[in-house]
């Protein structure tokens, strides 16, 4: 990805703006801290000298000027590097004692305090620096000034202020790098799933998003998307699987009902032929329609189309009924029909596609288990079990048995269209449950579940 389209990037700007929140609030700590820091040492040097006047107040009370000037000569004796300033003046402030050679010329600020600059003794170059006093007029009209140099604070300010500029540049310089490399990093992934996109776009429907393995938002991203493009691709292959077997499937009915629309206009047939041909033709289109009326109750049960009928129901009755329909005809064909039924309640769902559910298995099973064999239905719960003892699919069968229109070679002769258990699948499905077939040792047992 080109510099240009990553700063355009929507994670690069959501970066930025992280960068810009985190900077100005470091910056912001950062300031207040230096103002702290400032304000508590201007402070205690403030708090020293007012100390110190109110020490030298009290000598000059005590021992009036001969003692005040003692006391500041020996202050400015032990600090030859006049750190400290001390100045007594007479009322035309003409100096008496002190480190100062003349008042500065200064005016007061409105809390009283002067700030001027100091000549440093300790280098010979006339390096000053800043030094702050607090004049004082003590009894007698004498004038006493008292400071400190503020060298220190000064340069712990300095300290403070480079380390606020800095620590906000660092933090700024780190956010814009780390917003750069988690934008890449972002991008590249989304870039992997726009590529993939492209190339399912062009007919490789085979491809799917990769994924790392670090199962975070993006794995799972990739991981729904390409459950989806599974469900797709089996819909489409089960698409062009249905289009095969309606082409394969219907061609003989067609041919047959062509056939027989042909047969109508033979000079030679009775009336009572002739209307045999039609009532058969006739039973042809019904059979006809009955398929493309199943395929599409099948595709709108896929669509979630039916929830509007989802009632409570108790699906032990649902199986008592289809027991029930169909007991005249296992008892035609010689086949013993169980019925076991545990009361449910709470359930809800569609009960027509529930019966039709039951139906198709109770159907399948009778008509696929030979005479003298037993059928046995039993609901449970949720879970509706049909059980024969019929000659069973094969393992390698159980699956491919629920597409539209797929018949085993040994039922091709039988009546039916093949999609009775796509039907069945369907509705399982719509009721969030699902079908299997097991080994019933001997024979066949399906499994319905719902909800």
């Amino acid at each position: 990805m080109t510099a240009f389209p990553l700063f355009r990037s929507a994670t690069f700007r959501l970066a930025l703006l992280y960068m810009l929140l985190f900077g100005g609030s470091a910056a912001i700590l950062m300031g207040f801290l230096y103002w702290a820091t400032a304000g508590v040492l201007s402070d205690q040097i403030d708090e020293t000298i007012q100390a110190d006047i109110k020490g030298l107040a009290e000598q000059y009370e005590q021992r009036g000027t001969p003692g005040i000037a003692a006391v500041i000569s020996e202050r400015v004796r032990r600090d030859p590097g006049g750190r400290t300033v001390y100045l007594l003046t007479d009322p035309l402030r003409r100096p008496l004692v002190g480190n100062l050679s003349a008042w500065p010329t200064l005016e007061p600020d409105s809390d009283g305090w002067l700030t001027f600059d100091l000549l440093d003794r300790d280098t010979a170059d006339g390096t000053t620096h800043i030094a702050r006093a607090r004049p004082f007029i003590l009894q007698g009209g004498l004038n006493l000034l008292v400071g400190r140099e503020v060298r220190e604070i000064e340069r712990i300010r300095a300290m403070v202020l480079n380390a606020v500029i800095w620590g906000t540049g660092f933090t700024l310089a780190l956010g814009f790098a780390g917003g750069i490399a988690m934008s890449r990093s972002t991008a590249r992934r989304i870039d992997s799933i726009n590529q993939t996109s492209r190339q399912i776009v062009d007919g490789n429907l085979d491809r799917r998003i990769p994924t790392r393995g670090t199962n975070d938002e993006f794995d799972q991203l990739a991981a729904n998307l390409n459950a989806m493009l599974d469900r797709n691709q089996t819909l489409l292959e089960g698409l062009r699987h249905v289009s095969d077997n309606i082409a394969h499937d219907l061609r003989t009915p067609l041919a047959r009902l062509r056939g027989k629309l042909d047969e109508i206009d033979r000079p030679n047939l009775t009336d009572d032929d002739r209307n045999r041909i039609v009532e058969s033709a006739i039973a042809e289109a019904d059979g006809l329609l009955a398929i493309f009326n199943a395929l599409l109750r099948i595709a709108q049960i896929e669509a979630g189309g039916r929830r509007e009928n989802f009632a409570p129901m108790d699906l032990a009755e649902v199986v008592s009924d289809v027991a029930e329909l169909y007991e005249p005809v296992a008892l035609v064909k010689g086949i013993t029909l169980a019925v076991r039924c545990e009361p449910t309640t709470g359930l809800t769902g569609d009960r027509d596609l529930l019966f039709q559910a039951v139906a198709n298995l109770a159907d399948n099973a009778i008509k696929y288990t030979p005479e003298g064999s037993n059928v046995v239905l039993h609901a449970a719960g949720t879970v509706v079990t049909v059980s024969d003892t019929g000659h069973g699919i094969p393992e390698d069968a159980k699956e491919d048995v629920f597409r539209r229109f797929h018949r085993l070679e040994e039922s091709r002769n039988t009546p039916g269209s093949g999609l009775g258990l796509s039907l069945v699948r369907a509705v399982a499905t719509l009721h969030g449950g699902k079908v299997q077939l097991e080994d019933n040792r001997p024979g066949l047992k399906a499994i319905l579940s719902i909800g």
